[in-house]
């Protein structure tokens, strides 16, 4: 699902690139990207544009980049992707520490959420049980709880939204 930038109020999402590859290392080696999504073990910028190339390899999996308007500066991924243990596709995001709190991973993932809705049925989005302001951030997208399913022998929630043509 390629689609050139999208834009909002504050924000510019950019599909993911190479260039982006400093920002992707630092974003990766967050706490909260290590505690709630999975250490990916990316050490390197090297390493960082090796993670690129998979996605990018990858067709079922969609990252955009998420800037200020203002300064183009990165601050955040939003993520559109068909998984292998889900029926449907799933929205993820993941923000810098320091940009949370603000309202842009809402207005990013609003966004993302408005640009996919007319080419699908069902929308989820999965989170561990501990990442409350993941979920509530779900839920004000209008994903509801569905079930809790087994990843990697770990419990995780499911979220999901029906949309009506």
């Amino acid at each position: 699902m390629k689609t050139s930038a999208m834009k909002t109020e504050r924000l510019i999402l950019t599909e993911l690139s190479l260039t982006d590859a400093d920002f992707i290392f630092e974003l990766l080696n967050t706490p909260s990207w290590i505690r709630f999504i999975g250490n990916k073990n990316i050490a390197t910028k090297k390493e960082a544009e090796a993670y690129i190339r998979k996605i990018q390899q990858t067709p079922a999996s969609n990252y955009w980049v998420v800037r200020l308007q203002e300064t183009t500066i990165p601050i955040g991924v939003v993520t559109f992707m068909k998984r292998d243990y889900l029926e449907d596709h799933d929205i993820g995001f993941a923000f810098l520490d320091q940009f949370g709190k603000r309202g842009y991973a809402y207005e990013a993932s609003k966004r993302l959420l408005d640009e996919v809705k007319p080419h699908h049925k069902k929308i989820g989005g999965t989170v561990l049980q501990d990442n409350t302001n993941s979920i509530q951030l779900l839920k004000k997208l209008g994903l509801e709880f569905e079930k809790e399913i087994l990843i990697n022998n770990e419990p995780v929630l499911l979220y999901s939204i029906l949309i009506q043509h």
